[in-house]
């Protein structure tokens, strides 16, 4: 019986252990994470939203002039790759910051993004949380930075 008994609290240590070295939640998952949004709303893969957004995922754009759902950013990713459009040139990142507590990170920072009439440098916060053992985009608030700021 200490046999099965110490065998089931070895067993449950390894699984623990591994589970938290398989950890998607480390500060240089997620920022890679991150920019990869931010390279596929340039170019997009319809794939990537498929499987990066998790299915309640609610963005949140410009003084809440629009809020996409995952359906939306998906169907637009569709559209764009399809039709081999885009209208942004370029997306920068900077001043990124992860602040990550248990199953959960939230990424903020900076985005000019380069599309007409004229480049337009946006305040972003987006929230990822571990599902499973995989980093989901739960949700993304996007905020144009008035150009006198």
């Amino acid at each position: 019986m200490k046999t099965f008994i110490l065998s089931v609290f070895f067993s449950f240590f390894i699984y623990f252990s591994t589970s938290a070295q398989q950890s998607c939640m480390t500060e240089q998952t997620i920022l890679t994470l991150d920019a990869q949004w931010e390279a596929m709303n340039l170019k997009p893969d319809p794939e990537f939203f498929k499987i990066t957004l998790a299915e309640n995922f609610v963005w949140v754009h410009n003084h809440a002039s629009m809020v996409d759902t995952k359906k939306d950013v998906v169907q637009r990713a569709e559209k764009q790759a399809k039709n081999g459009t885009s209208n942004t040139r370029s997306r920068v990142q900077s001043d990124v910051k992860v602040a990550i507590t248990d199953n959960m990170a939230v990424v903020t920072g900076f985005t000019l993004v380069d599309r007409d009439p004229s480049p337009t440098r946006y305040h972003f916060m987006r929230t990822y949380i571990e599902v499973d053992g995989k980093c989901l985009l739960a949700g993304n608030h996007t905020m144009a930075v008035p150009e006198e700021e």
